[in-house]
């Protein structure tokens, strides 16, 4: 046991320790993914477009999309990121803006959160809103550093610009993505050490907006009062937690087998989305689930360590901002699935179908990376890996022996 303890406190010495766990866990929580949705999404694309492969198919090409926006976001120099906030921010709220207009915005499951895009994908410009909001509130807050002791500088003006963009994103009836919004903001509020008094003050009036929000959709009203006890209305409120919880069931420890779900041939809504770790529980059982909170959970503690351990302040908000929205969107779709949670709709980032949450978090992930190159020797280290590897990969010369 201490020559395990011993073996994991070097490894984590290591310059490069925070940025391999990143990098490894982002890859598996990818990959399980991928995997998930073909098997979840299998029956429903069969049906309606007549491929059991189009929806993972298009899952693949976000995929790749954001891995190749990972890789350039990884590389890219960290005063030009801070440098493209401002702008990426106000195109993000622009977008979210453009989809109140008629003819416009698209409509899907009562949220009008959509823009179309060419060959019937569409994009969903509050994805884009969280990431830039993260970021802008990571630069200003760098910049404020000497200052953050005051509240005001805290408060203002990110308070007011967070609250108008999850405002914008309750007036598109995405009540689980606002949730999201409001909970990050609050966090990166905790980050700048915003005082216990004051902090009281905003989460109590998120709170009052968010019972607000509630009581305006006779459908939130019931979802809210059933989840406690989805039977009371097995047919309608509770209809999906119920058989989310009956696919976990069947699933038991060791699962059924990856394709043997019964409750993705249309009885499970949203079994490749918002509910695909039920789908998780019924094929790869109690220990499949456990693998996939078990990643999520080293990769909020890689995300932690890399904003405890850099100098840099924005790097510091960065990455706690970053780490604190997945854990967040995590939890919330987890708790959800498990019945702790209301059913809000939010999907588990790298694992739930969806292009724009898919491409937007990989891309988080490789800012993430790149703030990782930030603590010590990270950079010395990860350049020497490089070197390494091309001197390996360069064709070494041939002696050709000479004639006597």
């Amino acid at each position: 046991m201490r020559s395990t303890s011993e073996a994991i406190r070097r490894t984590l010495e290591r310059p490069l320790a925070s940025y391999q766990l990143v990098l490894g866990t982002s890859a598996l929580l990818l990959g399980i993914g991928l995997i998930m949705v073909l098997s979840a999404s299998s029956v429903f694309a069969l049906v309606h477009y007549g491929n059991s492969f189009s929806i993972v198919l298009r899952q693949l090409i976000f995929a790749v999309l954001g891995i190749t926006g990972a890789v350039v976001a990884a590389r890219m120099p960290l005063s030009l990121i801070r440098r493209l906030i401002l702008p990426f921010l106000l195109v993000s709220v622009a977008l979210i803006c453009a989809t109140f207009i008629p003819g416009v915005g698209i409509t899907v499951n009562g949220n009008r959160n959509w823009l179309p895009l060419f060959g019937g994908f569409q994009l969903q410009p509050s994805e884009f809103a969280k990431l830039a909001l993260v970021l802008w509130i990571a630069d200003l807050y760098a910049r404020r550093q000497k200052y953050l002791s005051t509240p005001r500088y805290v408060l203002t003006p990110m308070v007011p610009v967070a609250g108008a963009v999850g405002m914008l994103v309750v007036l598109q009836r995405d009540l689980g993505t606002a949730v999201v919004i409001f909970a990050l903001t609050v966090g990166m509020l905790w980050i700048a050490g915003l005082p216990r008094r004051q902090m009281g003050g905003i989460v109590a009036g998120l709170f009052v907006g968010l019972v607000v929000a509630v009581a305006n959709s006779p459908h939130r009203v019931e979802r809210l009062l059933n989840f406690t006890n989805p039977q009371a209305d097995p047919d309608s409120a509770g209809y999906q937690a119920i058989k989310g919880m009956m696919a976990l069931a069947r699933g038991g420890f060791w699962g059924v087998g990856l394709g043997g779900s019964r409750q993705k041939w249309g009885s499970l809504p949203e079994a490749h989305t918002d509910f695909i770790l039920a789908v998780i529980g019924e094929e790869l059982g109690l220990l499949g689930t456990l693998v996939v909170l078990v990643l999520f959970i080293v990769l909020g503690f890689a995300g932690m360590r890399i904003a405890m351990r850099t100098r840099e302040p924005f790097v510091r908000y960065a990455a706690s901002g970053i780490t604190i929205w997945l854990l967040i969107q995590a939890i919330i779709n987890i708790g959800m699935v498990l019945g702790m949670l209301p059913v809000i709709g939010i999907p588990l980032p790298l694992i739930s179908y969806g292009g724009s949450s898919l491409l937007v978090t990989l891309v988080s992930l490789g800012i993430l990376l790149n703030c990782a190159t930030t603590e010590p020797g990270a950079k010395r280290a990860l350049a020497a890996g490089r070197a390494n590897r091309k001197r390996a990969a360069a064709p070494h010369p041939v002696r050709v022996a000479g004639r006597r």
